[in-house]
């Protein structure tokens, strides 16, 4: 038998509404139980409700409860919903009530979302996506992750996957029935659809891992020589003394990484030590340490003395097309550094007066949006969906190598499984309506 799970949906800690949800087969008897052995309200209907104890028979809150009759619910389930008051005290008496509750059991993390997908209410995309909405901490996030959690990338994997469903029913057709009249175009027709879907995959694939950047935060290092202003940028960026900034030469150490919203995309901005000949052992590491971060990072910010010549020229070789160079100390004097080769931007700025500084925000900005924004078609998201794809690449490009038509079939279903991973849905029965639909066999 099912268990009947439990648990505090809204999150923990002291709020005007608090929301617990029980999913399955006893969820009905316990918001009969909860409400008094009232009858159970009428579906998908907020009604009010004088929440007591069933076991001690003293009042608990004056809520709300909302019954949710399976299979049209959240989970699949029944599911009953108690919407009180936030207190700690009344979240704490709602979970002993209903952990003393027979066949009840507090609920696994995800496990309502698991149970949707079992039920068929979403698949692993979707699912994820909410996993993703519910940790957006920035706009772009949010409209990533909703657009996955609403199907977007689902359906693209979807008609995908019909695609070669299609395909290789073809090919089953042709093994399984030789002595049907079957239109000899089918493979060329075959062929270029299975093409079609490899130009398609690695177009998908190839997107600078958009999308997953996207769900972490663009890295971005900000490095220089010492005494160049690092610290003092990331603090102003971040609005608060995340960095110590000292006039002494190298008291930044290690890395000092800062989560930041930039324009509604995240980033994570790395202050890093300056890059010289160190002076001791510690500092050696720490130079060390910025340049594997400045090598990984997906942008640097190369911040140095707008007017120091021979400093630039000992950096001068991080100079890149991934790289943004910033003239600090523009308020002492004019630049006078004039970087050679390919760069994202050169700004003349003052972390000391805020000169410049928003010019370099905006560009920044159009950097990060650029290479992260979202774009027309749902972006990958995870490294399993990646995973799965290039197994599906591989499969389609053997078929089209194939040299019997019974290797062909096996490679396309090895490639329907692949993409059957990412979404959850591996149905080979799918292959016979095709057959049978399409050709009519056995009239």
């Amino acid at each position: 038998m099912v268990d009947t799970i439990y648990a505090l949906s809204s999150g923990p800690g002291p709020a005007g509404i608090a929301v617990f949800r029980v999913s399955g087969p006893e969820s009905g008897a316990a918001l009969r139980a909860l409400t008094g052995g009232r009858d159970l309200p009428q579906a998908r209907m907020a009604a009010r409700a004088a929440l007591v104890d069933p076991e001690q028979g003293g009042p608990l809150d004056d809520g709300i409860a909302v019954w949710f009759p399976g299979p049209n619910s959240y989970s699949g389930e029944d599911l009953a919903e108690f919407h009180v008051h936030g207190g700690p005290a009344v979240m704490a008496a709602m979970l002993r009530v209903l952990a003393a509750r027979p066949g009840l059991r507090l609920a696994e993390p995800g496990e309502f979302t698991r149970r949707a997908f079992l039920a068929g209410k979403m698949d692993l995309t979707e699912a994820e996506g909410i996993a993703d909405l519910i940790a957006a901490e920035t706009e772009a996030q949010r409209r990533q992750a909703l657009r996955q959690a609403e199907g977007g990338l689902g359906r693209l994997y979807d008609g995908w996957r019909d695609k070669l469903v299609g395909a290789t029913a073809h090919f089953e057709a042709y093994i399984d029935f030789p002595d049907e009249e079957l239109p000899e175009e089918i493979s060329q027709q075959v062929t270029h659809e299975i093409s079609w879907l490899v130009d398609s995959i690695i177009q998908h694939l190839d997107d600078s891992r958009r999308g997953e950047r996207l769900r972490q935060g663009l890295d971005i290092a900000i490095v220089g020589p010492p005494n160049a202003g690092k610290s003092s940028l990331l603090n102003r960026l971040a609005r608060r003394d995340a960095a110590i900034v000292s006039e002494r030469p190298g008291t930044t150490r290690d890395v000092i990484d800062v989560m930041m919203d930039l324009g509604g995309y995240p980033v994570v901005l790395a202050d890093t030590a300056g890059l010289r000949e160190a002076a001791d052992s510690i500092e050696e590491e720490g130079v060390r340490r910025a340049r594997r971060r400045a090598e990984a990072a997906d942008l640097r910010v190369l911040v140095v003395d707008g007017r120091d010549v021979a400093g630039f020229r000992d950096v001068a070789d991080m100079v890149d097309e991934s790289t943004i160079l910033v003239l600090n100390k523009a308020d002492l004097g004019a630049p006078v550094i004039k970087p050679e080769g390919p760069n994202l931007g050169v700004y003349a700025i003052s972390v000391k007066t805020g000169k410049g500084i928003d010019t370099f925000l905006d560009g920044l900005e159009a950097i990060v949006r650029d290479r992260i924004g979202l774009a027309g078609q749902p972006a990958l998201t995870r490294a399993r969906h990646r995973e799965a794809l290039g197994d599906c690449l591989g499969a389609l490009r053997r078929s089209l190598e194939a040299a019997l038509p019974e290797l062909a079939a096996e490679d396309l279903r090895l490639a329907t499984r692949a993409l059957g991973r990412i979404t959850g849905r591996v149905d080979v029965e799918d292959l016979l309506d095709v057959i049978f639909r399409d050709f009519c066999i056995g009239k």
